[in-house]
């Protein structure tokens, strides 16, 4: 008598459990024309994707290039406040997290409070990041 088995047993699977070793990786192809090295994850060519690395604003959800989009951190003070401070050399120590260099952008990551969720910690403060934007949004007109 040949052994049968289980319901849901695929191919491959000696278990009967989960998926084939082989199945996890899916390769498909891009717009015509295109190698696969050429298109980003969402389809675009490189031509139409920002130059460099992508990252999502926290404030308006929005992808862009990490050059455009300003680096920010949080900073613990004596007393222990935690405040979110700008780093426009994309250098300070600790977790980061990405806003366009706009008002608007940070009024949104404030109302939606996702400094908090982005850092993982409760941000108390953001007018030395508010002070900046508007600094660098007055110098810029």
């Amino acid at each position: 008598m040949a052994h049968r088995h289980p319901p849901g047993h695929r191919a491959g699977d000696e278990r009967g459990r989960g998926r084939p070793r082989s199945a996890g990786r899916v390769t498909e192809p891009g717009p015509a024309g295109a190698r696969l090295d050429d298109v980003d994850r969402t389809g675009l060519q490189s031509d139409d994707a920002p130059a460099g690395p992508i990252r999502t604003c926290i404030g308006c959800r929005g992808r862009d290039s990490r050059s455009t989009l300003l680096r920010i951190v949080v900073v613990t003070d004596d007393r222990g406040e935690t405040t979110a401070a700008p780093d426009p050399r994309k250098c300070l120590p600790g977790r980061g997290a990405w806003l366009h260099p706009d008002i608007a952008c940070l009024d949104l990551a404030v109302r939606r409070r996702a400094l908090s969720r982005a850092f993982r910690q409760r941000v108390e403060g953001t007018d030395a990041l508010r002070a900046w934007l508007q600094s660098v949004g007055s110098s810029q007109q």
